[in-house]
């Protein structure tokens, strides 16, 4: 069994718990997800099943999407709906001009301080233990790009919100970065993650729906790995790289500064993945056959 299967988790069930109820589905398979989702927020997430948690590193994961809902006028210790209020504001009025002036300001490329209930670490300990206890310790600024963002005053305390931005970004961070901007504070109510690269929600299903189903919607390896240069082997030339043979790899075109490519056989499944080497191209990950 390999491939990426594509959850919608619901809400109030964490990652981990998506996947212990799928795994007698899938038996001794590996099982490795392409980033978690917290217990309350719900949606994508993609899990690397068998032979293609080792290419989860080359999929084209930098850009995921969101929707979902501010609260305006209070503020949490976690940023978000879960934790406990710990400042409370008024919230100036809502108007349209507002509320699309501040979603333009917070486009594009930006620093932005991980908050301390997160699984960050410092000195191996888990930031979120640390701020259980009450200690809070500094947290240098991170690149990360926010690429649409759209707002839309829901009431008169609420901003509903479609995302898309880089990987690394916490949307609560940013929810909580949007209301001092309004001059009041926030946090993040609801959240759902609509989309992890190319893949998108709507072909997603639930946990339940996937242990009902005769067989797993499985997106081959291959297919997730569509934006990548893909090379076919002969039987030959596949048997001799198994080996450990790189000779083959001599045969094909020159990389692309940084390429990483496919190797693939006579059927078009994937067969190994290589990238660029001191010369030219080498083996990377090697595929179950």
């Amino acid at each position: 069994m390999n491939g990426i299967l594509l959850v919608d988790k619901p809400e109030g069930l964490s990652s981990a718990g998506a996947i212990r109820r799928l795994k007698a589905r899938l038996g001794p398979a590996k099982v490795g997800h392409l980033g978690t989702l917290d217990q309350f927020a719900s949606g994508l997430l993609p899990l690397c099943i068998g032979e293609a948690t080792k290419v989860a590193g080359y999929l084209l994961l930098e850009r995921k999407a969101y929707t979902g809902t501010i609260r305006l006028g209070a503020e949490t210790d976690t940023l978000d709906r879960p934790g406990q209020v710990t400042a409370t504001a008024p919230v100036p009025a809502l108007s349209a001009a507002t509320v699309n002036e501040l979603a333009r300001r917070f486009v594009g490329p930006q620093q932005q301080v991980p908050p301390m209930f997160s699984a960050l670490k410092r000195d191996g300990i888990p930031l979120y233990k640390l701020a259980r206890r009450g200690i809070a310790v500094e947290r240098a600024a991170r690149e990360i790009e926010i690429g649409r963002l759209e707002l839309t005053a829901r009431g008169s305390d609420a901003l509903d919100f479609a995302l898309e931005c880089s990987k690394g970004t916490y949307v609560r961070v940013l929810a909580a970065d949007l209301g001092r901007a309004l001059g009041t504070v926030a946090h993040l109510e609801e959240l759902r993650r609509t989309a992890v690269g190319a893949f998108r929600v709507e072909d997603a299903h639930t946990p339940e729906t996937l242990t009902a189903m005769a067989a797993l919607p499985l997106v081959p390896i291959r297919a997730a790995l569509a934006g990548l240069r893909a090379f076919t082997f002969e039987p030959d030339a596949l048997a001799m790289l198994r080996r450990g043979q790189q000779g083959p790899l001599r045969r094909l075109p020159t990389p692309r500064p940084g390429e990483a490519a496919l190797v693939v056989d006579e059927a078009g499944t994937a067969a190994a993945l290589v990238d660029v080497g001191p010369v030219g191209w080498r083996l990377a990950r090697l595929l179950a056959e």
